[in-house]
């Protein structure tokens, strides 16, 4: 199967509050790549994660992400484009209020499914995707920190988007979870879609690896391949 081009950037330059974070940023993702995005703190990962997901507009260049004109995206339609991500966070961002299942039926019911038999089954198949099957009732403070980090990667698997984009997903982690995450992860990128991952882990592209993408120097620098 031909790799489709999921992320293509060219020239584009990411701003925060009129200060220049990033320039000249060039970058091909392709499907089935899983790629770390690593770089001091403030060196601009982050913001280059905002820039893919709509968070912060491109400044300048091209940028188009799974089909999605980046320059183009605007709080109107990000929805369309959020729509073919799925984003982890460091902290889990999960309703507290709610189950585990609950949770992901709200963001089913939010991008347009509608209640019923289909819309079980996908959070079923999400859950065990991710070996949470049994645990579907909990509410998310019982759940351990590498539970809660499982069940935010199966939310963001819902909608079985093309891309994955995870912002530091093990920073709140001990290494054994660590490691569960980042197999997870690394199965993902195998299945004909692409992770991209900003890490501090200079372990994990050891023992998972992947592309390396270091942020330096208000822009990015691929470091030699490392075969998946």
């Amino acid at each position: 199967m031909e790799s489709k081009t999921l992320v293509q950037l060219e020239s584009i330059a990411v701003q925060q509050a009129e200060h220049a974070v990033l320039k000249d940023v060039n970058l091909t993702i392709k499907s089935g790549e899983l790629v770390y995005l690593i770089g001091k703190t403030g060196s601009g990962k982050s913001s280059l994660l905002k820039a893919l997901y709509g968070d912060l507009p491109i400044a300048s260049g091209k940028g188009k992400v799974c089909g999605h004109d980046l320059a183009k995206t605007n709080r109107k339609n990000m929805h369309l484009l959020r729509r073919d991500l799925g984003i982890v966070f460091q902290d889990f961002a999960l309703l507290q209020d709610r189950t585990a299942e609950a949770n992901l039926a709200f963001v089913l019911l939010a991008t347009g499914w509608s209640k019923g038999a289909a819309l079980e089954n996908r959070i079923q198949t999400c859950l065990k995707s991710v070996g949470l099957e049994t645990k579907g009732y909990k509410m998310p403070h019982s759940l351990s920190g590498g539970e809660q980090q499982r069940l935010a990667i199966a939310r963001a698997l819902l909608n079985e988007p093309p891309l994955i984009i995870a912002d530091e997903p093990t920073g709140n982690l001990d290494p054994e979870t660590t490691d569960g995450i980042l197999q997870l992860l690394h199965d993902l990128a195998k299945q004909e879609r692409s992770v991209i991952m900003a890490t501090h882990d200079h372990q994990a592209w050891n023992k998972y690896p992947g592309r390396v993408i270091e942020c330096v120097n208000g822009g990015i620098a691929e470091l030699p391949n490392i075969p998946v």
